[in-house]
């Protein structure tokens, strides 16, 4: 399974205004506007972490996800939400050679969790031996800030304001996040059971 990220987000969406705000509550913030491409990294770096722990996408973007097999026949689960469209679904075997299917053997299954592809017929297009199956679809909240939940909205900052206030040292998605940012994502948080079945 392979997730690419197809788009990416607008620099005139992300709140860097907002976060300044959020910033003054603090002390030592200079706002001169030179760190304002700083900001934007925090803010960004804080959306990736969030995204990748929730499973759930901020901002809309265009996705490419590629497989080798469906783990259902009659419907695969999405590995992230909320996926508002799928624009394309591609068959493609071992040598390269694509085949597009068409929109009427599948349907978008919403799901604030877990997001489905699902057959309108017997079952979902099958994929060749040694070939894979891409599918193209939408994901995210909305194109604007304004469109996030608000509890999300502000774990951002949160964390992008402890990235800001930390900026000596080294952070990844791999460290804990605080203990703030948690409690604001937690429900937001895919619960994986039976060893992470719908997905593959």
């Amino acid at each position: 399974m392979m997730l690419v990220e197809q788009t990416t987000v607008p620099g005139e969406v992300l709140p860097v205004t907002e976060f300044k705000d959020h910033l003054r509550l603090g002390t030592g913030f200079s706002d001169d506007g030179v760190q304002d491409t700083v900001l934007e990294s925090y803010l960004r770096a804080s959306m990736a972490a969030i995204e990748a722990r929730t499973g759930k996408i901020l901002i809309t973007r265009s996705y490419s996800w590629t497989l080798t097999n469906w783990r259902d026949l009659n419907a695969q689960a999405l590995p992230v939400a909320p996926v508002a469209v799928i624009t394309e679904i591609k068959v493609i075997d071992r040598l390269g050679t694509e085949t597009v299917i068409s929109p009427d053997a599948y349907r978008l299954e919403p799901d604030s969790q877990r997001p489905r592809i699902a057959a309108t017929a017997s079952s979902l297009p099958s994929i060749p031996q040694q070939g894979t199956v891409e599918v193209l679809f939408d994901a995210g909240y909305g194109a604007s800030w304004a469109e996030l939940p608000p509890d999300l909205g502000q774990a951002v900052f949160l964390l992008a304001a402890h990235y800001y206030e930390n900026r000596s040292g080294l952070f990844t998605s791999e460290k804990p996040m605080p203990f703030g940012v948690s409690l604001l994502i937690d429900r937001y948080r895919t619960v994986r059971l039976f060893g992470g079945e719908g997905l593959r």
